[in-house]
């Protein structure tokens, strides 16, 4: 078995305070603040081009930040990023391979170079490439690269994991496989530290997500604090459908999109009943009503503007 993180420690495995970071002239993110607690599962979530990678690269110590702090475990990763190695596990995108090499090579060499206690073959269990061993790397799929990926990174320490779209590509057993994997380490006290384009993915393994846009973080909350909703009950029904009687019986109603509508009342059984019934007598399926939560993507799509 892979093996407990480290003794807990009083700093945190991640620590940002009002970190600007830029690309020449460019400003890619603005006085950024956010941590990651031991055990904690953090997914970093927005638009292409908001800044998640520059963070990311900054947490690994590639970039070094314009204004404020970064710490990984205490300790400035642009500087001792040797002292910080052994602890983490780094999961890149689009990891640049050595094309010759095989699977199992490349596991078993990425697990010499980090010291690691774990059998390559164990790796390869976990990651559901062990029947893949003997297969170049250049012969994979973006979906089997993707878990190759994420073997190396389960070569590295086992305090922190570092992942960059972890299931990009991924069909829905290796997915499955990818999220189980994730919330075990969690579990066992590993630190994480995601980025991900799959709201759906965020509600299934992190317990906070910080969104950013246009480099700025816009939020950093719970993932319950965001889905819960108070003041809407939410259907989807044929575009365009006339909701003028539903709205003198029980409040104003939007056309958010075409075909999902969010009605502006509490979402109390008497209400949710009158909605139903409405639906009902336009042949419109009940099951398609929600009701006292949202979707993380809907909130993300608020708090952004409808950014992609």
């Amino acid at each position: 078995m892979i093996k407990q993180p480290s003794s807990p420690e009083a700093e945190e495995p991640i620590e940002l305070v009002d970190v600007t970071l830029q690309h020449g002239d460019l400003t890619a993110v603005s006085e950024a603040n956010f941590g990651v607690a031991r055990g904690e599962v953090v997914a970093l979530v927005g638009p292409n081009g908001a800044g998640k990678t520059t963070l990311m690269e900054a947490i690994q110590g590639y970039l070094r930040p314009s204004a404020g702090k970064v710490r990984v475990f205490g300790q400035n990763p642009a500087t001792s990023r040797a002292n910080i190695a052994g602890r983490w596990g780094v999961m890149p995108q689009n990891g640049g391979l050595p094309m010759g090499l095989t699977v199992g090579e490349c596991v078993a060499l990425f697990a010499e170079l980090h010291g690691c206690s774990v059998e390559p073959s164990e790796i390869l269990n976990l990651t559901g490439l062990a029947g893949l061993a003997k297969r170049r790397w250049r012969r994979l799929s973006g979906g089997e690269q993707q878990r190759l990926s994420l073997a190396i990174a389960l070569c590295g320490g086992q305090d922190l994991m570092l992942l960059d779209e972890p299931t990009a590509a991924v069909d829905s057993a290796g997915r499955d496989l990818v999220l189980n994997l994730i919330t075990q380490r969690a579990a066992n006290g590993t630190s994480v530290l995601l980025t991900t384009h799959r709201f759906d993915d965020v509600e299934r393994v992190a317990s906070r997500v910080v969104m950013i846009n246009q480099g700025r973080i816009v939020c950093n909350q719970s993932v319950d604090s965001l889905t819960v909703d108070t003041e809407h009950i939410r259907f989807t029904a044929p575009a365009e459908l006339d909701t003028r009687r539903l709205a003198e019986l029980v409040g104003p109603v939007t056309e958010k999109s075409p075909g999902r509508f969010e009605v502006t009342v509490a979402p109390e059984p008497a209400n949710l009943a009158a909605v139903v019934s409405w639906l009902a007598g336009e042949g419109v399926a009940p099951e398609l009503v929600t009701a006292g939560r949202t979707s993380l993507e809907a909130r993300f799509r608020e708090l952004t503007g409808g950014a992609g």
